[in-house]
């Protein structure tokens, strides 16, 4: 995890207070003050299997993140990987997903309750009708054929929130040689030089596929 920040880096923590480890503390989180914004990267664990051990992990160490947040200052953001798609909308077939992680009602429980804090969706709430995904598997052209979901998020508090001016998901920065198998999410603060041009960049063009006729190349 990092912060690069042209406007300061201020009380730096690495970590999270009083998160789980598996069975030791993993470099999950880092946080920092940056131009009076208090700046959360995390990197969610994954869960691997709603039955797994690491399942569990997650759903305490977001339980963590939430308490960390809750106690910090007003003007907060939390940026990176959730590994949670918030609704139905957020992946290209829910019923593609059933018995997966990422998807489940404990997970989703628990990024609402850190939503709770009074933190904004600020991608979703820019474009709340749009197909916007941030991540697509390499196996069986999933990304070629826009069969994504949308895990990385940045959750920004009202003072925050109020700023955006614009916010969108980089898709052209997934493509080329060694790729990350992610995009980058971009919010702009206060002013957006290249103007609002989401929510992605370039569009997708394959359509949306007919509910219940892709499955995900790990299915059996």
């Amino acid at each position: 995890m990092a912060i690069l920040s042209r406007a300061g880096l201020d009380d730096v923590v690495t970590g999270l207070a009083g998160a789980p480890g598996f069975p030791h503390q993993e470099a999950r989180a880092v946080a920092a003050t940056c131009g009076g914004v208090r700046v959360h990267s995390v990197y969610v664990p994954n869960g691997r299997t709603p039955d797994d051990d690491h399942y569990r992990y997650k759903l305490a160490w977001l339980a963590a993140l939430r308490e960390v947040v809750r106690l910090g200052p007003a003007e907060a953001m939390v940026c990176g990987d959730v590994n949670i798609a918030p609704a139905d909308a957020d992946v290209f077939d829910p019923a593609a997903y059933e018995g997966q992680t990422h998807v489940t009602p404990p997970e989703r429980a628990a990024l609402a309750e850190l939503r709770e804090l009074g933190l904004h969706d600020v991608v979703r709430e820019r474009w709340p009708g749009e197909r916007v995904f941030t991540y697509w598997d390499y196996r069986a052209g999933m990304f070629h054929k826009d069969l994504g979901m949308r895990i990385d998020l940045v959750l920004a508090s009202d003072p925050v929130a109020g700023r955006v001016r614009a916010a969108w998901v980089d898709r052209h920065a997934r493509k080329g040689t060694g790729p990350s198998d992610h995009a980058p999410v971009i919010v702009d603060l206060d002013e957006a030089p290249d103007g609002d041009i989401g929510p992605v960049v370039p569009p997708p063009s394959a359509p949306a596929p007919k509910r219940g006729s892709v499955k995900l190349p790990q299915s059996p």
